[in-house]
């Protein structure tokens, strides 16, 4: 379907593509993975033809269609269900024709054409595909300047798969998505019948989605068979394996260098020292790719605040108009980890601004201690840098009796070296930024983060890396996201906001699956819209066996990773460890410091869940 031949392409004295070649399958579900700033926006661009490469070649068979999710969202006066009708070009002209043709036989072969496309099941198909985002059939009529700008977007998404193109190219399309979109998406993605491209950094929805990874690394492509997590297995299996020919490769080469060395200046040995020579000449060193630095996020820990860190009493909270949510009773404790749940424009961001004290309530009230201190992460915050300072010169106005190094050293707790500090906002990629607002709402090491969609601009290892950083916060934990694998690692409770109020939601991530698979979606709210409470029966609170499944759980975590510590003890205390030179010895050191991290976190948080059913089985 798609093959790339020694593609070659350049920016600003960059090399993004550098002589790359790779095969995509036709029919194949291909997830394309890097790391921020590593060309794979770029690339898409030069399979749809926008740009040229500098050179090598492209190639995709003859009349193939290639389609791609615009990168701005579709608005007028026209609706949703035209919008996404008038992606399908040839059924859209076919239609346009039949009302002005006069010949009797050119009538006949557009009919017959619209037959054979089903062009009269379109309509449906259409109105499937836009219920599936979000859409209710009244939704589906109102005009597209109604809606606010995710809205639109995920118009433009449904337009792109109702098209069907023979090569569909998609960016990160869940970033406009709720949870609930986004696993209408993840179905109906593993069922697309034509050949997908798609760039996420979304871990389980590429495990879901994908059935091949095209990994790009510094200018190189190399396509690997399988989801994503089989890609990960095969590429360390396939480092390691590099590495450990490498090593070989020089150990054999200082056993050759050591006997030219040696006998080079013997007669008797001349001959010999000479054939080693021209061995070692031919014997190459095998080179190893450099692996890209490693992002970090180190959250400072706060000082201990009593609980609870904040309670809400018969709270509501909005904007003009009706309250968008209320009848709010919720208590947020120093040791909490929550999740919301909810589908967009039910709430859930005017929720976290009400804990994080940026709203006040309409009524009854938001009570907290006065020193608590909230971190409160939103994607505007991001467009909001000043795009001509540095990321040094951001933090330092916040830190003003810090001395120079200390601005850089919690700089460099979230993966901004020297370099990278002194680089202004404008030139810093978006995962970049992200961490740098990361940086700048926790430098005054708060006692609760507020996280509303942060891993929107993060790539796959940063998104780990934001999972180990939170796993070894001190403070309490409230997100908003659709990430599925941050809300399974990190959240310990789940809040559903639906129906203008919030309750606890007994059940895990994939309860709620369940949930949304069974229930109708409700139409969006038009741009600033309130939507009205409505009266609905409050949910029972998390039951004692949740708690103790949890717990146990929990105890099996823990003794997964005491193994493990174990076995790693063992290893580094085996004088054979050492023999084949330190790249072993750093990488189990590295393993070592992940999991003892790892295992404080799960010891943690199996005594909380335990105190958690001793404390329910006596209030039973």
């Amino acid at each position: 379907m798609l093959e790339i031949a020694q593609l070659t392409y350049r920016i600003g004295g960059r090399t993004l593509l550098d002589a790359a070649s790779a095969f995509v399958p036709a029919g194949h579900r291909v997830g394309l993975v890097g790391r921020n700033g590593s060309g794979k926006s770029t690339l898409l661009r030069l399979i749809l033809g926008e740009i040229e490469g500098d050179g090598g070649d492209l190639r995709v068979p003859r009349d193939t269609t290639v389609g791609m999710l615009a990168q701005e969202a579709p608005g007028g006066a026209a609706t949703p269900l035209d919008t996404v009708l008038d992606a399908d070009r040839r059924r859209a002209a076919l239609l346009a024709e039949a009302e002005t043709a006069h010949d009797p036989h050119r009538i006949a072969e557009i009919q017959a054409q619209l037959v054979d496309m089903a062009a009269h099941a379109a309509p449906a198909r259409a109105a499937t595909i836009l219920a599936g985002l979000g859409f209710d059939q009244t939704a589906q009529g109102q005009e597209l300047a109604g809606f606010s700008g995710g809205w639109r977007m995920r118009v433009a998404l449904a337009a792109q798969l109702f098209a069907t193109p023979d090569l569909l190219l998609l960016d990160e399309p869940t970033n406009h998505l709720d949870f609930e979109a986004a696993a209408w998406l993840e179905g109906y993605l593993k069922r697309y019948p034509k050949t997908l491209i798609l760039v996420s950094h979304d871990r389980d929805f590429l495990n879901e989605v994908a059935d091949g990874i095209l990994h790009l690394e510094q200018g190189k492509l190399t396509f690997y068979r399988g989801n994503y997590d089989r890609f990960q297995r095969t590429r360390n299996e396939r480092l390691a394996h590099v590495q450990a020919l490498a090593a070989k490769r020089e150990a054999e080469r200082k056993h050759i260098q050591t006997f030219i060395d040696r006998f080079r200046a013997k007669a008797t040995k001349a001959r010999q020292a000479q054939s080693r020579i021209k061995a070692l000449a031919r014997l190459e060193p095998i080179e190893i790719a450099a692996r890209d630095a490693a992002v970090q996020f180190h959250f400072p820990d706060p000082e201990e605040l009593s609980p609870p860190l904040i309670v809400l009493d018969r709270a509501s909270v909005g904007y003009d108009g009706p309250p968008v949510l209320q009848r709010l009773d919720l208590r947020v404790d120093p040791d909490d980890r929550i999740a919301l749940l909810g589908a967009n424009g039910n709430g859930k961001s005017t929720l976290v601004r009400l804990l994080a004290g940026r709203l006040p309530a309409r009524s009854g009230a938001r009570v907290a201690p006065s020193k608590l201190r909230v971190g409160y992460f939103a994607q505007h915050q991001i467009e909001e840098l000043y795009a001509t300072e540095t990321a040094y010169q951001h933090l330092a106005r916040l830190m003003p009796t810090a001395r120079v190094d200390q601005v850089r050293a919690l700089l460099g707790r979230f993966g901004f070296g020297q370099t990278r500090a002194d680089v202004a906002v404008a030139s810093l990629s978006g995962g970049e930024k992200a961490r740098l607002t990361l940086a700048l709402i926790t430098h005054d090491a708060p006692h609760l983060l507020v996280l509303d969609e942060p891993t929107n601009h993060l790539d796959l290892e940063a998104r780990e890396a934001l999972v180990e950083g939170l796993a070894d916060y001190g403070g309490a934990v409230i997100l908003v996201t659709h990430d599925r694998h941050l809300v399974e690692l990190i959240a310990d409770r789940l809040w559903l906001v639906a129906d203008g109020t919030v309750q606890p939601f007994d059940g895990d991530i994939d309860d709620y699956r369940r949930l949304i698979a069974a229930a109708p979606r409700e139409a969006p709210a038009p741009a600033r819209a309130d939507k009205p409470a409505r009266e609905k029966p409050a949910r029972p609170a998390t039951s004692i066996s949740t708690i103790r499944k949890a717990a146990r759980d929990a105890e099996a975590l823990v003794a997964k990773l005491t193994a493990e510590t174990q076995a790693l003890d063992r290893d580094l205390a085996d004088p054979a460890t050492y023999r084949n030179g330190g790249d072993r010895v750093a990488k189990l050191n590295r393993r070592k410091a992940e999991a003892d991290r790892a295992l404080a976190a799960a010891e943690a948080r199996w005594l909380a869940l335990a105190q958690q059913v001793e404390d329910a089985t006596r209030a039973s």
